[in-house]
């Protein structure tokens, strides 16, 4: 796919960058920003809900790299993986469904890890 848009990701502890690709779901949240959302945890992913909805896209998957940047479509939430969640059948990251994939963190995505249940989360256009 090819490169849309960079973002950046911010909280308290630290910030990312990430490249989105050219999808219906990351053109949506472009349009969407700046946004704030709360974050979440689930095992070693971040995710918060923001103002864009979406259909499941022909890209979606459930078993993804470290430091993938999805789209939950069922909790209209971003999913920011950095390692296993609890239901991980090996190292990686694994998804409670199929989301839809808008782009990859650059650098590395442990820095997530930094991230509290309850931070706020700032995301704007890089």
């Amino acid at each position: 796919m090819t490169q849309y848009a960079r973002i950046r990701i911010a909280w308290p502890k630290g910030a990312a960058s990430a490249v989105l690709s050219d999808t219906p779901t990351a053109r949506a949240l472009v349009k969407a920003l700046p946004l704030k959302a709360r974050a979440q945890t689930w095992g070693e992913e971040v995710y918060f809900e923001i103002p864009v909805a979406g259909k499941v896209e022909p890209n979606a998957a459930q078993v993804v790299p470290a430091g993938t940047v999805c789209f939950w479509v069922e909790g209209s939430s971003l999913a920011l993986p950095w390692g296993r969640t609890p239901i991980s059948d090996g190292d990686g990251p694994k998804l409670v469904t199929r989301c839809n994939v808008l782009g990859m963190i650059d650098g590395d995505a442990k820095q997530l890890a930094s991230v509290r249940p309850g931070d706020t989360i700032a995301i704007s256009m890089e």
